[in-house]
């Protein structure tokens, strides 16, 4: 007999965690106040979108239900997703109040209402203090969940208020042994979805099963092994290309956006279709992050390919699919010269990070990945 699939099947490798929000959820002890901790990667925010969507579905955490899919897209009224925004840190005094005035509302379709704070740790202290009785007693039916890297990190304030769930670094054998498991793919293929990925296994899984992502990759790689060859407007012409690969998911949620401000307005009037758009407007630009930083991820993956080759580690190259391409650029491109390629990544990173545009920190990325590949002996 096949198993009914659910949103808890989402949360790969961290059986603790899952057991115990799964069991809060069903025994109806969802608590006011959760810090989840853990390395980037982890799954700590698809965790808590999975606890939000148990706790809302009305058919046992389904995972397919309109509430579910709301949520899993950040659409849904009743759970908010707050990420960084740019190199500030996270949570400034004039954001927290918008945000303490509308947990104090009441949910619009739910019975209850979801807040999942990124990056909680990059919270200042004024703006902790401001956020520190609401966490302590918020509204009933409203729970708030914060994710971190580490409970230290956090302020005590704040962390001492919470229920602490622990998530574990998953090693990278371990990671592909999952994902394989979970998705049927095979080891080239699950070692390749997690290199773009950033060794993240659950957005590894939603990679496999989106034919548009894999074709991306397929493209990036193409361009890498043709970088050396590019003129300026090649190259130019070729970061375009790929930000239209990458974004080109994202046309089914705009369609579904749409729909959704159409319905708030007939509902809600003018202004429930503003508030939409503005949280729409937020769940783009993560989304479109996203797509950048798999275009990152491929190219950091693909130098460090070259690297390892270069220095006789054939066992430990990720892209396999590509390794006559690699073989070609190891075999002339010295330790220094990759550690160079792979400074640009980690330059675009840094850029985007503090809100330079997406465009212009990938072309100065490409141009500088084709500087090492035309000069790989310096």
């Amino acid at each position: 007999m096949m198993t009914r699939k659910c949103v808890w099947d989402g949360i790969i490798g961290q059986n603790p965690a899952r057991d115990f929000l799964r069991t809060a959820v069903q025994s109806r002890t969802v608590s006011h106040g959760y810090l989840f901790v853990g390395p980037a990667g982890t799954g700590k925010k698809t965790a808590a979108r999975a606890f939000a969507c148990a706790t809302i579905c009305d058919d046992d955490a389904c995972g397919t239900c309109r509430a579910c899919s709301r949520i899993k897209r950040d659409s849904h009224p009743d759970v908010q997703v707050l990420a960084p925004q740019g190199a500030a840190s996270y949570l400034l005094d004039g954001q927290i109040r918008p945000l303490i005035r509308d947990i104090h509302l009441k949910p619009l379709e739910a019975r209850h209402k979801f807040y999942i704070l990124d990056q909680a740790d990059l919270m200042g202290d004024s703006t902790a203090n401001a956020f520190l009785k609401t966490l302590e007693e918020p509204p009933p039916g409203v729970t708030i969940i914060l994710l971190a890297a580490s409970y230290e990190s956090v302020p005590p304030t704040i962390a001492s208020r919470c229920l602490v769930v622990r998530f574990r670094q998953v090693s990278p054998s371990s990671a592909q042994a999952l994902l394989e498991q979970r998705t049927g793919a095979s080891p080239q293929e699950a070692t390749a979805a997690l290199a773009a990925t950033g060794g993240v296994i659950s957005r590894a899984a939603e990679f496999l099963q989106s034919s548009s992502r894999r074709e991306a990759r397929a493209r990036i790689l193409s361009i890498l092994k043709d970088l050396p060859a590019y003129d300026e407007f090649d190259v130019l012409r070729a970061c375009r290309e790929l930000l239209v690969l990458v974004n080109a998911p994202l046309e089914e949620t705009k369609a579904a956006h749409a729909q959704e401000i159409k319905n708030a307005e007939e509902i809600f009037g003018k202004s429930g279709g503003k508030t939409l758009q503005v949280r729409h407007k937020r769940e783009l630009t993560a989304r479109e992050r996203e797509g950048v930083t798999e275009i990152l991820s491929i190219t950091e993956s693909w130098l460090r390919d070259c690297l390892v080759l270069s220095l006789g580690l054939d066992e430990l190259v990720l892209n396999t699919d590509v390794l006559d391409a690699m073989q070609e650029v190891a075999a002339v491109i010295t330790p220094q010269a990759a550690n160079r390629g792979l400074g640009a990544v980690s330059e675009a990173r840094r850029r985007i990070s503090y809100n330079v545009n997406v465009q212009l920190a990938v072309e100065a990325m490409l141009f500088d990945v084709r500087e090492v590949l035309v000069c790989p002996r310096q």
